[in-house]
Parts: structure tokens; C-alpha cells; sequence
């Protein structure tokens, strides 16, 4: 079993190509939070992850509040915590964002064509899209993505991802039956794609989720306890299966994961009890069995004690949960 592809799979990843630019100097779009946009994508998510990519002209992208970098024709640009940002003409700009286009994303056919005519001789081109995801209980390797991520269309290892994006576009623009879950599969592909960037370009002193599915011990300790959810592992067990000690298990592990290695299981349970809860009509009971939780009732606890919630409110949907990312009372005052 691929570890990546089965967490990919159970934090609900999800996506779509929302909107295009074509903005000419001078001209600004500033994107608000993600917990701004995240009740818009289809279905509504917890967390945001967006990428744009140019693919005309040039121009500055950044945080909001820190310094503007110039992204040119075939650099794909990526905001993984969602944070606030900037795209513009020229740095230093700054725009009004809210709700108002990603709303309107429900009510007309995507990508929605933005024309930002400053008047001016420099133009750009922009495909603007996002990726959803759960952040809640457990997504294990969110916290290891940064907040930014450029990645220069000059540079090998891009072309993948710029043959997604252009799959993308055409899929959102064709109107088939079908596109929506053609380009969630996509965004999915776009962000494994990402990742090995990502990878790639880490070095052998890093840590972090990612740091540790390339471990050859840690790497197949995460693979069995993502493979086998549902057995009894204790640390012995777990040391004796890939074949180490373990204290030696235990430190590295929590070196390069952050966490010890029951623990995580422990996290990794109640996103996958999330999940089947959210995405299965299966009954407490067989989700518990299924995610290595001896009783119903056993899970039940765990899981308002890890939630604050219990799983029947949790199944109803946000409304029902208190702590729910995407219900923010503040979310459109952008």
C-alpha cells in the first residue's frame, strides 16, 4: 500500500479550477483566507490549499504583509495553509477580497473569466485554482507543507504538474458529465505532484511527515500502521515488523514525525473514523472494528475526547459540530 495515497484518500482531498485572470497593469487580485473560500468548493471543506498558474506575462505574487516575489509564463505558485495573498501588476498593490466570486462559483458554470484592464502595455494571464482537504483530527502532512511554494516552469521536475494544470483548464471549460470528479482526481495528482517536488528538494537533515515516509525503518513503520489500522500494535510488535529496536523506532520516529509512534496511530484512527463517518453509512460499530477500536463504545469516547464531539453529531455535519474550520462567524466580513 502507498501511505500517501491512502492518507490522500482519507483527508477527503478534493478540488477545481475556479476562475481566470487576465489583467493588464495595472491590476490586483488579492485572495482572502481559506477559511473564506472553503464553504464555496463543492460540498464545503475544512482546509484551502491554493495554486495559481501563470500562463502569460509576468507578475509579483506574495503574502499579504510580506514581500512580493515575480512569478513569469509557466510558473505555477502554491499557498498551502491557505494564508492571505496578492497577485498583482506590481508589488505593493493591494485589493478587497471577499466572498463575492467564489459564491458566484455555485450559481455559474468554471472557470469564471476575470478581466482585471488597467489600460496599461503589460498584460498577464492567470489560472487560479483550489485544492480542499480535511485539517481535522488528523491530517498528518499539512504542518510539513509550507506556506508558500514557487515553482519556476524553467525548472525540471515542473512539467507534470503544468500538464495537469492545462488537463485541468480543459476539463473545466468542456462542460461534460463527469468534470467535477475529473478534477478532484486531477487537483489529488496535482498535489502528489507537489509533494515529490517537495521531496525532492529535501535535504537529508529535515524532518517532518514527508522526511519520514522516505526513511527506509520509519518510511515502512508508517506503511504497516496505515496498511493494518486495525491491529493491536504495540511499540514491540511494531519494532519486531521492520525489523529494529525499540528505542531506536521510538526516538526516530518522534525525531522525524513529531509524534511517537502509538500516538500517531492513535490520531490516525479518529481521521479515519472521521472520514468513514462522513463518506459511509456504516454503523458505529464496524467503524470501530474497522479502525482497530475493540467496542462502540470505546471509539465514542475517544472520539469526543479527541473531536469534542460525539460521532453520531459528527456524522450530521457542521452544523452539529462545534470546533467545524468552516463555519467561522467572521468568514464574510472580508
Amino acid at each position: 500500500m502507498d501511505t500517501l495515497s491512502e492518507v490522500l484518500r482519507a483527508v477527503r482531498l478534493t478540488g477545481a479550477v475556479y476562475f481566470t485572470i487576465d489583467g493588464t497593469a495595472p491590476w490586483v487580485a488579492e485572495t482572502p483566507p481559506g477559511k473564506v473560500i472553503a464553504p464555496h468548493i463543492a460540498g464545503g471543506v475544512e482546509h484551502v490549499i491554493n495554486y495559481h498558474v501563470v500562463t502569460s506575462g509576468s507578475c509579483w505574487a506574495g503574502l499579504v504583509g510580506e514581500p512580493a516575489f515575480l512569478v513569469e509564463a509557466g510558473d505555477i505558485v502554491v499557498f498551502p495553509q491557505g494564508d492571505p495573498h496578492v497577485l498583482s501588476s506590481e508589488p505593493g498593490l493591494r485589493g478587497q477580497p471577499g466572498p463575492e466570486v467564489y459564491e458566484s462559483a455555485k450559481r455559474q458554470s468554471v472557470p469564471i473569466c476575470l478581466s482585471l484592464l488597467g489600460g496599461g502595455p503589460d498584460g498577464a494571464g492567470l489560472v487560479c485554482g483550489f485544492l480542499g482537504c480535511d485539517a481535522r483530527p488528523f491530517n498528518p502532512f499539512l504542518a510539513t507543507l509550507p506556506r508558500v511554494v514557487h515553482l519556476d516552469g524553467a525548472r525540471e521536475g515542473t512539467a507534470a504538474a503544468h500538464r495537469l494544470i492545462e488537463l485541468a483548464l480543459a476539463e473545466s471549460t468542456a462542460a461534460r458529465p463527469g468534470s467535477q470528479g475529473v478534477l478532484s482526481r486531477l487537483s489529488e495528482v496535482l498535489l502528489v505532484e507537489l509533494i515529490r517536488f517537495l521531496s525532492g528538494q529535501a535535504s537529508p537533515e529535515q524532518t517532518g511527515w514527508f522526511a519520514a515516509v522516505k526513511d527506509e525503518t520509519i518510511g515502512l513503520a508508517l506503511n504497516k500502521l496505515h496498511e493494518r489500522p486495525e491491529t493491536t500494535w504495540t511499540l514491540a510488535r511494531l519494532a519486531k515488523e521492520v525489523g529494529t529496536s525499540r528505542s531506536v523506532l521510538a526516538e526516530r520516529f518522534t525525531h522525524l514525525v513529531g509524534l511517537p509512534p502509538m500516538q500517531y496511530l492513535a490520531r490516525w484512527r479518529m481521521q479515519m473514523a472521521a472520514n468513514l463517518l462522513r463518506t459511509t453509512t456504516a454503523g458505529l460499530a464496524e467503524i470501530a472494528e474497522r479502525v482497530g477500536y475493540g467496542s462502540e463504545a470505546a471509539l465514542s469516547r475517544a472520539f469526543k475526547r479527541s473531536l469534542g464531539v460525539a460521532p453520531a453529531s459528527y456524522r450530521r455535519g457542521p452544523a452539529n459540530d462545534p470546533d467545524d474550520r468552516t463555519r467561522d462567524p467572521d468568514a464574510r466580513s472580508f
